[in-house]
């Protein structure tokens, strides 16, 4: 009797040591990859990095400029390509990860002043008629997921062997949002991120690089 109930004992530790580690595979291996900077090391959150583009001759890295209004200020290329813009942090929305992946909302926020009173994280603009576009500005709001910041939340997908900006906030289950890809629409002389809106828009490729 007493060797029936350890085997039965030895049976239900086996099975739930057997159960946990499947799971912990499982979990592992869900996990979207990690986002790496030009050096292949992994982007971590707090960290300054400057997003370049991958293809040259266009512009620099991104910076902050004030278009058609004093504030906030919009989100914009560098004019000379070989400057490297303002540094950034990425925040994911589970603060406690301190590794930065694919396919996962993050704030995005420049590590600079601003002459505005707002915060230099970056948020969605609203609809703008005379361009048919929604623009990237800051004046964000950190953390808090949900309704009240949907339009504060990027992701960072993989683009062919690149990267590139997309808005599709999934911190609001019930809230119905737009997925676009984030691009570069040219308004008086500056180079603006903006949302892939029409059939011919192409993303912005974007690299990191460690400030």
């Amino acid at each position: 009797m007493k060797i029936t109930i350890q085997l039965s004992l030895s049976i239900i530790l086996l099975s739930f040591y057997t159960t946990t580690s499947l799971f912990s595979s499982c979990l592992a291996a869900e996990a979207p990859d990690p986002v790496l900077d030009i050096t292949g090391k992994e982007l971590r959150k707090g960290i300054d990095y400057h997003i370049l583009p991958v293809v040259r001759g266009r512009g620099g890295g991104l910076t902050l400029a004030s278009i058609n209004k004093t504030c906030p200020l919009d989100v914009v290329q560098d004019q000379i390509e070989v400057e490297n813009g303002l540094p950034l942090t990425f925040t994911p929305v589970n603060a406690k990860n301190s590794i930065i992946r694919v396919s996962t909302d993050l704030n995005i926020k420049f590590s600079a002043g601003s002459i505005c009173v707002q915060s230099t994280l970056w948020k969605l603009d609203n609809y703008d008629e005379s361009t048919q576009k929604y623009f990237v500005t800051t004046g964000g709001v950190e953390g808090n997921p949900g309704p009240e910041t949907i339009s504060n939340w990027f992701k960072i997908e993989k683009y062919e062997r690149d990267y590139k900006i997309v808005f599709c906030p999934t911190v609001c289950d019930y809230c119905k949002v737009i997925c676009k890809d984030v691009g570069i629409f040219i308004q008086g002389g500056y180079r603006r991120l903006a949302l892939t809106t029409a059939a011919d828009d192409v993303p912005f490729r974007v690299m990191f690089k460690k400030a």
